[in-house]
């Protein structure tokens, strides 16, 4: 007898068979909750929900592989800088271990060495001409090399930038359907009260959170992310200089 009294206090029911008005009160707010807003809204919010789940989870993935992805050529292309100064010779460098060769700053090192290389195979009559024409097509090759570098870090970034500026739109637009759909149904039922605009008022507007909860991380990401390639590529540039320089004092 006990157990029964208190499974019906438990559930809300009082020992007359009635229900309390704070049971009646908890079921009406659990519709205005996030989870209820989600669950009551229409299938056009439902359907743009998913899909900025969808552009919320790629771009946790994107920013997730170019975190690592930035952070090792940032690491492996210091690591080259401090090596190439301590050693004395260009040609023993392109016997480094491939690992050691793989950041963005080796790879224009050595675009420029082979150049470099495969021009001074060439005879030439005139010395002076021979050394501008060398530094030129070394420039242009670590040019080459470098804007070909930078194209790889920035793959995929682009993605970022664009949920992080259409994704609040596309909520938006959830939005404005789910307040008009809320507003049909209080032409319908004839009836403007809380309990029957609220839960689709929820919903709608659950719609410009999902794009906010998108567009958010991907803007941040899009961001840092690009402010890290701008250090990469002045490093490029500057080791091209350096490099320049070099080949002009030996040659």
């Amino acid at each position: 007898m006990r157990l029964s009294v208190l499974v019906d206090a438990v559930v809300g029911v009082s020992p007359d068979g009635s229900v309390p008005a704070w049971s009646l009160s908890f079921a009406a707010d659990d519709k205005l909750s996030f989870v209820g807003a989600v669950l009551h809204a229409g299938l056009v919010e439902k359907a743009i929900m998913l899909v900025l789940a969808g552009f919320s989870v790629v771009s946790w993935a994107i920013i997730a592989h170019k975190m690592r992805t930035i952070s090792r050529a940032h690491r492996e292309s210091q690591a080259f800088l401090d090596s190439f100064w301590d050693t004395k010779r260009l040609d023993a460098i392109m016997e480094w271990p491939s690992d050691q060769l793989r950041s963005p700053l080796a790879q224009v090192f050595r675009a420029g060495y082979i150049e470099l290389a495969k021009l001074q195979k060439k005879d030439k009559d005139d010395a002076q001409e021979s050394l501008l024409g060398i530094m030129e097509s070394v420039e242009r090759s670590m040019r080459r090399t470098a804007a070909s570098e930078r194209t790889g870090l920035e793959s995929l970034i682009s993605f970022l930038g664009t949920t992080g500026s259409t994704a609040p739109f596309i909520g938006l637009l959830g939005t404005v359907i789910g307040i008009m759909n809320a507003f049909q149904r209080i032409g319908i039922d004839k009836s403007a009260g809380l309990e029957t605009v609220a839960p689709g008022i929820g919903g709608a507007l659950v719609a410009t959170a999902f794009g906010l909860f998108a567009a958010i991380p991907a803007v941040i990401g899009f961001n840092h992310f690009i402010a890290r390639i701008r250090v990469i590529e002045t490093e490029m540039e500057s080791f091209s200089a350096d490099f320049l320089n070099i080949i002009k004092r030996h040659y």
